[in-house]
Formats: structure tokens, C-alpha cells, sequence
């Protein structure tokens, strides 16, 4: 029987993301992921596995609320900002006729989610300073329900123009929505577009406790929108995203201390962050680009024969899409300084 030609068509055609434990690699220097290098202690009680995990706990909608300045009921919490992705196409697109657009390089989940789903990708490239080709936008938004924008983007770092964002929300009201990827925006709070949510009621803002909340195993992620945006997406959310360990972590996270511990990792990491900079930056031939999240993404005379050798020699980093650039994400001192030391050793 050939179980693969009873899969849908646009399943059987699709390119899988590949994720950095799905690229795998061997070695005790892992920066290819983007996680945090804290690995912070939790209490999990254990009670209430024997129940259903509450669809939206108050407790964590709450905390989260409290740390974005929204009221509550503009939070909705799902398993990872990818599930707020998908969760998103599948409120708003109907398959084979509605479409979404984003603007590469950007993160890859938004073209492989539509496509999950059966809906269009529209596909508008940066300009050649990373920034959005506004014109180009408004001339594909036809069919177009969703606009995926990431800031800081990844794997570029850079922040999109706050203008340029207004424009943005400007140009496609009454049309789309247009979602802010904050993922990364924890290490530079003051460009957050929280602000923007009581102008424009076309925005959603996705959040994640993987990056600068060092919980990437948790799977924790929020969406920041209005209610009327809010009450949609609970239409289509599993009934149970959710699970009781989570909320329990993800509340102590959010708590003062957790807060707290947050902004001196954030900190720290920001200093490595600016340590791997300038040593890269001394290289001859070698171009770092300035970033606002926990990497960093350079650019190397011949990135694939490096990117070998540093893969060969357990130091596992993330080959970028742009031509010979490499995204190296920010560790510990320890594993910072042993990278650039072998970079360096490769290069001179």
C-alpha cells in the first residue's frame, strides 16, 4: 500500500524546517540555536497531573500581562510562539485562497506553517539594508490576510524602522494583519511595539520565554493583541496547550525574581554578545554586523570551509542563508572565547 500518495499533495511536496537539533552535529560547543547558556532551577510540585491542564491559566496570563504593560485579556499563551504562527494562519487564511507575506531572510517557520496549512506565500525580500520594500509590500497584498515581520530579525539582528512599521500597520489596515515576531526582543525592550497595539487594531505581537528567559525546552509562548484577535485565535487553540509543569515554570519565570535573574542573563549575555564582536570584527576580512538579540550573524571569506571546521571540531553554528555568513549564537564567556580562538586559528 503506498501510505505516502494518501498525504495531502502540499505535504508530500514540503520542505520540513530544518531545526538546529534536526541539522544535529556532535561537540561541547553548541551555538547554533539561539538558546540561553543558563540553565536556571525550577521547582515542579507534581499536583494536578491526574487533571486537565486549564486552557489559558489565569495565573500565567496574568504575569505575562503584567511584564508586556497590557491587560490581560490581550494575552493569549500556546506552545511556543510557533504554535502562535500557526495558530494565526489557521484563524485568519482560508486554505488555497488566502495568503500570507514575509520578508526573507527572516525566520523560515511562517513560509513552512502556511504551507502546512494549504495557504499561499507571498515572498517580498528585504531591501539590501535589511530593511522592508514598503512599495513592494503594497503592491502584493492582494489575496493577503497575514504580514509576517520579525524584530529584531532573525538571522540578520538588525531592527526594523519603527516608521517603517507604522506604514506598515497604515497600509494594510481594513486588509491584514500584521504580526510583530518579537522573539528576540527582550534584549532590547525599549523597540518593542506594545505601544502600537491601542492605535492599531490589525497588530498581534508574538513573545517567547525561549531566548532571553533561557526556557527554550519549555515550549512557553504568547500573543499580544487585542481581544477581538485574542477570542479568535481561543476558537482554534487545542483545548489543552498548556500542560501544568509548564505553568507552574513559566510563573516562576515571570515572578520578580524571575524577572529579576532575566535582565542580569540579558545582561551578561549583551556583554558577551559585544566581546565576540570585536574580536571578530579584528579579523581581516570579516564583516559583523550589529545585532540586537543573542547572536550574531558575520560574514567570513569562505564561510562554508570554516563553518567544516569548526562543525569538525565540535563547535556546532548555524549556516545562514546569506551568501558566506554565519550565525553564531551568544554563550558563556567560556564558550565564546574558545570559538574565537579557533576562528582565528582558522583564519590566520
Amino acid at each position: 500500500m503506498n501510505i505516502e500518495a494518501l498525504a495531502r499533495e502540499n505535504v508530500r511536496q514540503l520542505t520540513p524546517y530544518l531545526s538546529a537539533r534536526r541539522l544535529g552535529g556532535s561537540g561541547d560547543v553548541w551555538l547554533n540555536a539561539n538558546e540561553s547558556p543558563f540553565d536556571n532551577d525550577y521547582t515542579v510540585s507534581g499536583n494536578r497531573l491526574n487533571r486537565y491542564s486549564t486552557c489559558q491559566p489565569q495565573a500565567l496570563i496574568d504575569a505575562y500581562a503584567s511584564y508586556a504593560g497590557l491587560q490581560s485579556e490581550q494575552v493569549l499563551t500556546s506552545r511556543g510562539a510557533d504554535e502562535g504562527i500557526e495558530l494565526l494562519i489557521r484563524t485568519f487564511c482560508e486554505p488555497g485562497q488566502d495568503s500570507i507575506l514575509f520578508c526573507p531572510p527572516t525566520y523560515g517557520m511562517y513560509g513552512v506553517s502556511a504551507e502546512t496549512c494549504g495557504v499561499n506565500r507571498k515572498i517580498v525580500p528585504l531591501r539590501d539594508d535589511w530593511q522592508l520594500d514598503l512599495p513592494a509590500i503594497e503592491q502584493s497584498l492582494d489575496t493577503v490576510k497575514l504580514v509576517f515581520v520579525c524584530n529584531p530579525n532573525n538571522p540578520t539582528g538588525n531592527l526594523i524602522e519603527r516608521r517603517d512599521i507604522e506604514r506598515l500597520l497604515e497600509m494594510t489596515k481594513d486588509k491584514a494583519i500584521v504580526v510583530l515576531d518579537e522573539a528576540y526582543i527582550d534584549f532590547h525592550l525599549e523597540a518593542t511595539s506594545t505601544d502600537l497595539l491601542a492605535r492599531y487594531p490589525n497588530l498581534a505581537i508574538l513573545r517567547t520565554l525561549s531566548k532571553a528567559f533561557a526556557l527554550a525546552g519549555l515550549r512557553c509562548g504568547f500573543t499580544l493583541a487585542n481581544p477581538t484577535i485574542i477570542d479568535l485565535m481561543l476558537k482554534v487553540i487545542p483545548p489543552y496547550p498548556v500542560p501544568v509543569p509548564v505553568e507552574e515554570i513559566a510563573c516562576q519565570a515571570l515572578s520578580a525574581a524571575g524577572l529579576a535573574r532575566m535582565k542580569f542573563q540579558t545582561l551578561d549575555l549583551s556583554a558577551n554578545r559585544a566581546y565576540l564582536q570585536a574580536g571578530l570584527s579584528m579579523l581581516p576580512g570579516v564583516e559583523v554586523f550589529d545585532g540586537y538579540g543573542n547572536f550574531l550573524l558575520t560574514r567570513f571569506p569562505d564561510a562554508d570551509a570554516l563553518f567544516s571546521a569548526l562543525w569538525d571540531n565540535g563547535i556546532i553554528l548555524r549556516r545562514s542563508p546569506i551568501e558566506n555568513c554565519i550565525r553564531l549564537s551568544v554563550g558563556n564567556r567560556e564558550e565564546c572565547e574558545k570559538t574565537l580562538a579557533f576562528i582565528r586559528q582558522q583564519l590566520a
